[in-house]
Order: structure tokens, then sequence, then C-alpha cells
């Protein structure tokens, strides 16, 4: 159980902040997406505002991609680790959240939990007090915030409701970022296998070979010239148009 309104022998509390600077730091972080500011500036925005209204010795903010959870930032520096794989769905406490879609209060000892994990390259590893909170758009996961503290701490109802709003806030923002980065992956493919069949036609008719025998052709030279075939083709296409022209006839 986790309350608001006692204090528990050894436990940290911290008094609230005004409402004020709650509304003051939801609405610059609206104000941020509103923009279209990049997401980084915003994630990096809702760990400074969390580590604010809420006091701890850490904060984490993790994206999923894929069935990674990659730690996109951090209240504290950790470059090493930083927009990289950290750990998968259900690995951990970060992860069992991420699984289940539910929030994770634990006031002290939380070594001591079934869902722990230990991850020696984060010294944030070591606390006693763990908030861990799903951010999630349209029931769909896209990220955990995560807060630690080093010594026992009451979680209040504020505190976790408070984690949660930011959460609903920035969740359909980071989703709206991975669908159009996956949009612009499905836009460069298709560019590429165009301009791929347009520089296979030109080998058909130049080499007078057939489709199957121009598409080896531009395999090879991928490999050979350890590049792209993309790149490849965009070169056979740039030499085809330096031929056209040069064979144009001049006029006065």
């Amino acid at each position: 159980m986790y309350s608001s309104g006692f204090l528990e022998w050894g436990m940290n509390v911290y008094p609230a902040p005004e409402p004020h600077q709650d509304i003051e730091g939801l609405h610059e972080i609206g104000e941020r997406i509103a923009a279209s500011d990049p997401l980084s500036t915003v994630l990096k925005l809702v760990v400074e505002f969390v580590s604010t209204v809420v006091k701890c010795d850490s904060c984490f903010l993790y994206v999923l991609e894929g069935n990674d959870l990659i730690l996109r930032a951090s209240q504290n520096p950790h470059a090493e680790v930083l927009n990289r794989p950290t750990l998968r769905v259900g690995q951990g406490i970060t992860g069992w959240v991420a699984e289940n879609k539910k929030p994770v209060v634990i006031g002290r000892r939380a070594s001591f939990d079934p869902r722990f994990q230990s991850f020696h390259e984060l010294p944030e590893d070591r606390f006693e007090a763990f908030l861990s909170v799903p951010i999630l758009c349209r029931d769909k996961l896209v990220g955990v915030i995560n807060l630690q503290h080093r010594d026992p701490h009451i979680h209040s109802q504020r505190e976790i409701h408070l984690v949660s709003t930011i959460g609903f806030l920035v969740g359909p923002e980071i989703e709206l970022v991975r669908l159009e980065a996956e949009d612009s992956k499905l836009s460069e493919l298709s560019e590429a296998r165009q301009l791929v069949k347009s520089a296979q036609e030109i080998l058909q008719r130049d080499l007078r070979i057939p489709e199957e025998e121009a598409f080896l052709v531009l395999q090879r030279e991928s490999r050979e010239r350890r590049k792209s075939m993309k790149e490849i083709a965009e070169a056979i296409l740039i030499a085809d148009e330096i031929a056209a022209r040069r064979n144009r006839p001049r006029t006065c």
C-alpha cells in the first residue's frame, strides 16, 4: 500500500510542490509537443520535469522499439548506454511493467522484489524505492518512466498520478514519431526499388540481356564495390543520363 498522508519510520516523504508548478511543467511539455520539437527534446524535458516535481535520485525514460526498451532520456548522464537496447520486454521490473502495462510501486528493498534484475552498467541499480509507470497510447505500450530512490520512500497517490499523466501526454507523441519513421523507411524502400528497376531496364537495353540477368549484374556490382544496390542503380542512371545528353543533336 502507498499513502500520501502519513509518515513511516525510516522512509522519506518529500513536500509536494505547489500545484501551479505541476501545471506550468505540463504546459511546457505540451507546448513543446505542439511546436513539433524533436522527440529527444521532449523526452529530456519530461525527465527534467519529473525529477523536479517528484524528488528522486534518478529518472529514466525508456522507449519501446520492437521488443527492446531503449533508454532515450536520463536524469543522470549515461552516454555509454543511452540510445541503445538496454533491456527486453519482460526483463526485470521495468520489463514487467512494459509487458503488463501496469505501474509498479515499491517503497523499500526493491532489490528483494522477485521481478528485480540487476544491470551493472547502471549505477542506479543500487536503490531502495522504485516507481515504474508505463507510457501508453490507446492502450498500446510505447515506453516506461522509472523513478528510483537510494533511500526508502513513500510514493504518494499524487506522485503516481502525476507521472501517469505525463505518460498519457507524451505517449501519442512517441507513437507518432515511430509511425513517421516507419513511413519514411517504407518510402525509402519504395524509392530504392524503383531506382533498381530503372537501372535493370537500362542494362537490359544496353547489354541485351534478360531481366533476371540484369538484376544479377546489379547484385554482383553491389557486392564487389561494397555499395548498396540503390547506389549502383543511381550511378547507372546518372551515366545513362550523361550519355543521352552527349548524343543529343546540338541546335543552333
